[in-house]
């Protein structure tokens, strides 16, 4: 059980009958995140294989920041996180903004997955990007286009989820069921999210170890142009994230690219995806490609060219 004080308000919801894809939206600091794993935990009493999808790239709960992650439960379990096998996409960057088509790739990969696993139950939490003007509604509508919800379920603390809920309330395609945000949610700026961010980056590189890689026999999308500390994901035939690593060291002449990752081996690997965001590899802080300040190494960012 998700260890929160649980609003009466979401008790009361009756789940029964619900199956395939419930769909999670609200801005940030809502709850949006906590209620999904609540429903997840109540899924579990009601079927017997239920999935959960981290859909937030940026405050990732069950993997590092810039991928999603999809996660099914194992045996009787009832809490939260499930147990069961995990796969997962890489979209490369900590925001859906300027990715809007990984995002919905991604997101469809892993709701297909799920069902092929045999989860008939399956909670999606998405990003909390509601904007207009950022491009958030239309892609919450994309997704539910898409995936086809059975209920998308909208926490909304004044009328932000407007132009989403709008045409979905006069629409049959899905079910809204709306919620006001959790009285207990505490508010995190944005130096939090970015610190957050670092903890699961610095966790997930823990046990990392460099590995060369030659791409020569590879795909490498969009191309092998890598930039020193840039993350990359290597991905198996499906397009599956296997494991990510920190560019350390390119040699272009050579076709090889030396990455800091827990990987062990290169069994499976069809892929190289490079992103747009840069780790630092000492602290697991973030940025953008070619965005580097003086809190990363001096040549964090550079662009390595042919030797």
């Amino acid at each position: 059980m998700v260890n929160i004080e649980i609003p009466p308000y979401w008790e009361q919801l009756n789940l029964e009958g619900l199956s395939g894809v419930l769909m999670v939206v609200g801005a940030p600091d809502t709850g949006k995140s906590t209620f999904a794993r609540y429903l997840y935990t109540r899924l579990c009493a009601l079927h017997e294989r239920v999935a959960f999808i981290d859909g937030d790239i940026g405050q990732a709960s069950l993997g590092p920041p810039t991928t999603m992650t999809l996660a099914l439960r194992q045996g009787g379990e009832t809490g939260f996180p499930p147990g069961g096998p995990r796969v997962r996409v890489f979209v490369g960057a900590n925001s859906p903004r300027g990715h809007m088509l990984p995002t919905l790739i991604g997101v469809h990969k892993l709701a297909r997955r799920a069902q092929e696993l045999g989860a008939t139950a399956t909670v999606l939490d998405t990003t909390g990007l509601v904007a207009p003007e950022q491009g958030g509604p239309a892609l919450k509508l994309a997704k539910v286009d898409l995936l086809e919800p059975c209920v998308v379920f909208a926490i909304q603390r004044g009328s932000e989820l407007e132009p989403i809920l709008g045409p979905l309330r006069r629409s049959a395609r899905t079910r809204v069921v709306e919620l006001p945000p959790a009285s207990a949610v505490q508010p995190r700026d944005m130096m939090a999210r970015r610190a957050h961010r670092a903890r699961l980056f610095a966790r997930y590189f823990a046990n990392a170890y460099p590995l060369e890689i030659s791409w020569a026999w590879l795909a490498v999308f969009p191309a092998p142009c890598f930039t020193r500390y840039q993350l990359v994901a290597m991905e198996d035939r499906r397009g599956f994230a296997l494991a990510l690593g920190i560019v350390l060291e390119a040699d272009l002449a050579r076709k090889t690219v030396l990455l800091l990752t827990p990987a062990h081996s290169l069994n499976e690997v069809d892929a190289l995806r490079v992103g747009d965001v840069c780790v630092n590899p000492e602290t697991g802080e973030d940025f953008r490609a070619g965005n580097e300040s003086d809190r990363h190494p001096a040549d964090a960012g550079r662009l390595i060219s042919e030797r």
